[in-house]
């Protein structure tokens, strides 16, 4: 057998995730099933044979008292002998079989769940992400998965096999004493359904402690993502405490699911230790009257042995087991939410050949605010055409691009590229036709080479180079000691702000769209870099429809167009220098920032 590919199987298929944790479960191990059932079948050889062990104690005793009584010969006590040798053998065997075997299913169900759930989570809109902890939802993909690995291990290894072995046991109980069969199946009718109601008497508490301890990640992760300005406004004692009180909850959730743990295994004992006595006085009882023979004795004695541990602690294999249900169901109630922004049942790819937007009576509110952002927007940009944004804060026009972006869906309205509304066409393809250039770069901590080529990852070495030197980029690289492969940091800390930028603009123009956006590109750059990627960002609007997001009014010299939005709506619409010569809001703004450090 050859290990399955887990990561294409169901990314193709598309099949929905289960919500509960032994149905998802069940799905990560399908692309390993054959492994499963392979580990199950020598799992169950193994214990059968581990519990069949007493009675072959029993058998070498009964064929060694018939020997010295004179009733037997010699050699049936050696083929028993024997007999056990073997049993021991495979049963070290078969384990081992299943360990080796079962390994490659339980590796690959947390491999397959880490990336199903990945994938899942990322078709989330951007909004699901502005409200979380980055670190508290890498926490409960690690929660779902790891408890999914927990949970297969536990029941090829220990709830399968405890069943296995309990039943077995009663079995051969029977053989020796009907009386004590009944009193240890008694035993298992009070102890687990008592170990099940307990159980889920203790999920709530263990859930809570899930819960806390992706909190105490959360907390821990966005401290040091934003330890800059810790450090800058003199916070640390205070991040410090904040994390200690979130860590003290998470202790004190630990200890009530602890405490509770410990509970159910006193009261286990207690009832364990009761039905014993009662077995094994039965049977001594039953010896001394010579109902029973002492090697029956010994398999009495010899099963319990065997089974007390599993059954002291079938309250603390169920707590294992409601824990890991718990750690799963946690993390999956927080994952699988449903996608806010899905591609319709029929969408089709977008192709985008001019690179024409409109918007078309476009109305949109977000779902927990009152206010319109923007009402009843109609507009058209012309194939080629470089558009600006302006207007004060909170007039629309980061929204603008968002719902051009498809990061949010329209109350009302429609917009359309290529005569095609985005809202039928698929969203990877929607975005393909645009390369975006943020106020903050978005880079990852890979080297500068993977960050150019992130939008074409089949980019050539000369292609890479050829777009740092159009983006101004390539003479700040290649002083760099590592040049292209030198690692950024954590969202490009190692760069400054204009190194940054530059990156960026290299990567937009790698990817070649039709459609360009640029989000305030050079707002927060000093003048020397500005200068440098203007330069850049020229060369980067050729032959692009182009919007452009600015505060800087300066920076909008090159637009053909200016779109000025207030309270959600176009205000203005010119050539620059027919909006100064109008007198409007556009004149008012540039007025108010020519006496700055912006004046021309």
């Amino acid at each position: 057998m050859q290990p399955e590919d887990s990561t294409t199987e169901y990314q193709q298929a598309e099949q929905p995730i289960p919500k509960t944790p032994l149905r998802f479960l069940l799905y990560v191990s399908k692309p390993h099933w054959k492994w499963a059932v392979a580990g199950v079948f020598f799992a169950t050889i193994a214990q059968a044979l581990t519990s069949s062990v007493p009675y072959v104690y029993k058998l070498i005793i009964d064929t060694a008292q018939a020997v010295a009584a004179g009733q037997g010969e010699i050699r049936s006590v050696w083929l028993y002998g024997a007999v056990y040798i073997a049993v021991v053998v495979c049963i070290s065997v078969c384990w081992r079989f299943s360990g080796f075997i079962s390994m490659r299913w339980i590796a690959g169900v947390a491999e397959t769940a880490y990336n199903a759930l990945f994938a899942y989570v990322t078709k989330h809109s951007y909004a699901y992400f502005a409200n979380r902890f980055a670190g508290s939802l890498s926490s409960q993909i690690g929660h779902a998965a790891d408890g999914a690995h927990s949970l297969a291990e536990g029941l090829i290894w220990n709830y399968y096999t405890a069943i296995l072995s309990l039943s077995l046991t009663t079995a051969y109980l029977a053989t020796a004493s009907p009386r004590a069969a009944v009193l240890f199946a008694a035993l298992i009718v009070v102890l687990v359904p008592l170990n099940i109601f307990l159980a889920k008497r203790r999920r709530p508490l263990v859930v809570e402690y899930s819960r806390r301890a992706s909190e105490v990640s959360g907390h821990a992760v966005d401290s040091m993502t934003n330890i800059a300005a810790v450090r800058q406004f003199v916070r640390r004692e205070h991040e410090v405490a904040s994390f200690a009180k979130a860590a003290a909850a998470l202790r004190a959730s630990d200890l009530r699911q602890w405490f509770s743990s410990e509970w159910i295994l006193a009261i286990n004992s207690a009832i364990i230790t009761l039905f014993e006595a009662g077995i094994m006085f039965s049977v001594l009882y039953l010896w001394v009257q010579g109902a029973v023979t002492l090697g029956d004795l010994v398999l009495v004695f010899s099963l319990l042995l065997g089974v007390l541990g599993e059954l002291t602690f079938i309250g603390h294999s169920m707590n294992g087991f409601i824990r890991c249900y718990g750690a799963i169901q946690e993390g999956l109630s927080e994952v699988l939410l449903p996608h806010e922004i899905a591609d319709a049942p029929s969408a089709r790819a977008l192709e985008a050949y001019e690179g024409k937007i409109e918007f078309l009576n476009v109305v949109f509110q977000y779902s927990d605010g009152n206010r319109e952002v923007l009402s009843g927007l109609s507009l058209i940009v012309a194939p080629g055409e470089r558009v600006g944004l302006v207007g004060p804060s909170g007039a629309g026009k980061s929204t603008f691009v968002s719902l051009l972006l498809r990061q949010h869906d329209l109350t009302s309205g429609s917009i359309l590229i290529d005569a095609q509304d985005i809202s039928e066409v698929t969203q990877d393809s929607l975005r393909s036709a645009m390369a975006v250039v943020p106020q903050e770069p978005l880079l990852f901590h890979r080297s500068i080479r993977e960050n150019i080529a992130y939008g074409r990852p089949e980019a050539s070495e000369k292609e890479i180079v050829k777009v740092a030197k159009m983006a101004q980029a390539h003479e700040f690289i290649a002083a760099l000691p590592s040049g292209y492969g030198t690692l950024v940091g954590e969202r490009g800390v190692k760069l400054s702000g204009g190194q940054r930028q530059r990156v960026a603009i290299a990567r937009a123009m790698l990817k070649q769209a039709p459609i360009l956006i640029l989000d305030e590109a050079t707002s927060s750059l000093d003048s020397e870099s500005e200068v440098a990627v203007q330069k850049a960002l020229h060369e980067l609007m050729k032959g692009k429809t182009v919007i452009a997001i600015a505060h800087r009014l300066s920076t909008l010299r090159e637009m053909d167009r200016i779109i000025v939005l207030d309270d959600g709506k176009v205000v203005e619409d010119g050539a620059p220098a027919a909006l100064l010569k109008q007198g409007g809001l556009y004149a008012k703004l540039w007025k108010h920032q020519a006496g700055g450090f912006l004046q021309e």
